[in-house]
């Protein structure tokens, strides 16, 4: 069975400073992304999808074309600012696309089967990647997805706030809602986020969505209806966004659909920061030296 691996990696990475998708951090020049496709595949998956931004779309053919030369099938989808808006009118002085929920979208063309959603800039570990692949394979359908959650306290920076979107789940382990939580930091043995001026405690054991999903091609129809009632409602708004959780929101309030969360013990890290790096660096390290993944992943 065919199970496609979507990666989103059009975003502008602000707060990091440079374009840390295809930045080197295994010993080879390998990027957080080269170690994802490469769990991917050994779980199964058997297509790449690569979301970016078509000014630099012979880079990343220069060197993934190569890679993935006769370990899966790969696509290379453009997300622009016109996309998918039809004749509705983009705001004068908007630069940046609509969000992740449109990333998606855009996939549609070239995504027909099962298909899993990850970052480029997050390392979700070999667990993720199977629980995900058997979930695609056996327990994915048009009225059931799901998303792999990661315990909240295994996803903090040291080195600044971090924005996460907290799950409430009901007692069959069903998403329930996301809520985003803002400057979420630890701070005296305790993680806390700000809200409204306040500062809130937060379970450290929470589950956390680290924007890892599991959908049917179904998602793509009902995506495009949300997408068109959002430009109505938000679109002349230079900064409104079209999340994923936008959208599995919906399907469960509004389609009475259900996302399962599957929980994985496996180690999450990621680069928000510059100085986040070394530490990344580090866990891979310790990766290889217990030999997780080989020296070099692509030889």
């Amino acid at each position: 069975m065919e199970i496609t691996l979507v990666i989103l990696a059009a975003g502008m990475a602000s707060r990091y400073g440079s374009m840390k998708q295809t930045e080197g951090f295994g010993p080879h020049g390998e990027s957080i992304m080269d170690y994802s496709i490469y769990d991917a595949i050994r779980a199964g998956f058997t297509k790449v999808v690569f979301i970016i931004r078509k000014d630099f779309a012979d880079a990343f053919r220069a060197v993934y074309d190569e890679r993935l030369k006769g370990r899966a099938k790969v696509e290379y989808v453009y997300q622009e600012l016109h996309a998918y808006v039809g004749d509705g009118a983009v705001p004068e002085g908007r630069v940046k696309p609509w969000g992740t929920g449109h990333a998606i979208l855009c996939a549609g063309d070239v995504v027909k089967e099962p298909f899993a959603v990850i970052n480029a800039d997050d390392f979700y570990g070999r667990d993720g990647f199977n629980k995900a692949a058997s979930f695609l394979k056996h327990g994915c359908n048009d009225r059931t997805f799901a998303i792999i959650g990661y315990r909240l306290g295994s996803t903090l920076s040291d080195h600044g706030t971090v924005s996460r979107g907290v799950c409430t789940v009901n007692e069959k382990n069903e998403l329930i809602s996301i809520k985003e939580c803002t400057s979420i930091s630890k701070k005296d043995g305790k993680v806390v986020y700000e809200e409204a001026g306040r500062i809130l405690e937060i379970p450290e054991d929470a589950n956390v969505s680290m924007n890892f999903w599991c959908f049917h091609p179904a998602v793509f129809g009902m995506a495009g209806d949300l997408f068109n009632r959002f430009l109505k409602e938000q679109g002349r708004e230079l900064k409104s966004e079209f999340f994923i959780p936008i959208i599995a929101e919906d399907f469960i309030r509004s389609l009475g659909g259900s996302i399962q969360i599957i929980p994985t013990n496996g180690e999450w890290f990621g680069v928000t920061y510059k100085e986040d790096a070394p530490a990344v660096k580090e866990s891979l390290q310790a990766l290889l030296a217990a030999k997780e993944y080989p020296e070099s992943l692509w030889a």
